[in-house]
């Protein structure tokens, strides 16, 4: 996929984008694979290249300078912080002050399990995190964005300590509530939950997307996003992914791969969910991120060729009563149609 591509799904609104999305991608060919080719060894070694006069390898070169000597006051970075907790293992971005991807398990018993209540849990700073680069509680104050959970809270009611470590701020993205967050995001991650009741185990990355869009005064494609808090520091994603994995519950067995990407704005619940489906490998460039890389293709399947993707609507209200009140054993998603 070129760049000019994810741009254009970027730029789309959040109205008609998923349609045009959809199009896009179902419309790009299949990765062709290729035979290895198989190496000839010669008979007789042919003599290697003498090298210009004026190149010498490198082993052979003494520098005057040292640039690794930096290194004595401290490395600069890039630091991606890994951190497991209870619920969740993810890998926080110091730059934009939010996770770059946070990674769950769930399982038929994980989400049937009603060990925990939301009412005892708080938004709480991340301390694993150095100070200076974390995201605060007052950043998100009257900034007109929810703190936006990587990991839903409703994933991890099999025990209070693994609910309230899914309200640490590092598994928070600023995200637009009515419309999204409260809305059409939250019905993607009740899918998610419902898949339990077809795989015996699923595995769920999430994380927050910065895309491009094109300017209209010029033409040109930037990336441009909100910055929010005092001082500004915590960056509003335009887009958030998500890369499921529905295993079969066997050892080497097969797993089905489900991608989505969605833009982080109100989006209508009536908006088909395939419409958001995209491949593995577009999630991959437009993050910089590998999700598959050690997956064999024999092993793998298509999460929506399996069971049919698709949100149910639930109020908001209904939602929180669910999430503070005894697990409801929901039934399991159909096949595609």
């Amino acid at each position: 996929m070129s760049k000019t591509t994810l741009a254009i799904i970027a730029g789309l609104s959040a109205a008609t984008g998923a349609a045009v999305t959809a199009s896009i991608f179902s419309s790009r060919p299949e990765r062709k694979t290729y035979p290895t080719p198989t190496t000839v060894t010669p008979t007789q070694t042919a003599p290697s290249a003498p090298l210009p006069s004026h190149v010498r390898p490198f082993k052979d070169i003494i520098p005057p300078t040292n640039p690794n000597g930096l290194f004595q006051y401290g490395f600069p970075g890039p630091i991606n912080d890994l951190h497991p907790t209870l619920s969740t293992t993810s890998s926080f971005d110091r730059r934009t002050r939010n996770p770059m991807w946070v990674a769950e398990h769930i399982t038929p018993s994980s989400i049937s399990a009603n060990n925990a209540d939301r009412k005892f849990s708080i938004f709480l700073e991340d301390d694993t995190i150095p100070e200076k680069f974390r995201a605060k509680l007052e950043d998100y104050a009257r900034s007109g964005y929810d703190r936006g959970h990587q990991v839903p809270a409703a994933d991890a009611k099999w025990s209070q300590d693994a609910l309230d470590q899914t309200f640490l701020l590092s598994n928070m993205c600023p995200q637009v509530g009515n419309g999204f967050n409260r809305d059409y995001w939250a019905h993607f991650e009740d899918f998610c939950r419902r898949l339990t009741n077809n795989y015996p185990s699923v595995r769920i990355v999430t994380g927050p997307l910065y895309l491009p869009k094109r300017d209209p005064d010029d033409g040109k494609w930037r990336v441009s996003y909100e910055v929010i808090g005092s001082p500004p520091n915590v960056a509003v994603p335009t887009h958030f992914y998500k890369v499921i994995f529905a295993e079969d519950g066997k050892t080497g067995g097969n797993v089905s791969l489900g991608a989505f990407v969605l833009p982080n704005a109100p989006i209508s619940n009536d908006k088909p969910l395939r419409d958001f489906e995209v491949p593995v490998d577009a999630i991959e460039r437009a993050s910089g991120l590998e999700f598959a890389s050690k997956l064999p293709l024999q092993r793998r399947r298509k999460l929506c060729e399996e069971v049919h993707c698709s949100v149910i609507v639930r109020e908001y209200m209904d939602r929180q009563k669910d999430l503070m009140g005894p697990s409801v054993r929901r039934k399991s998603l159909p096949g595609p149609p």
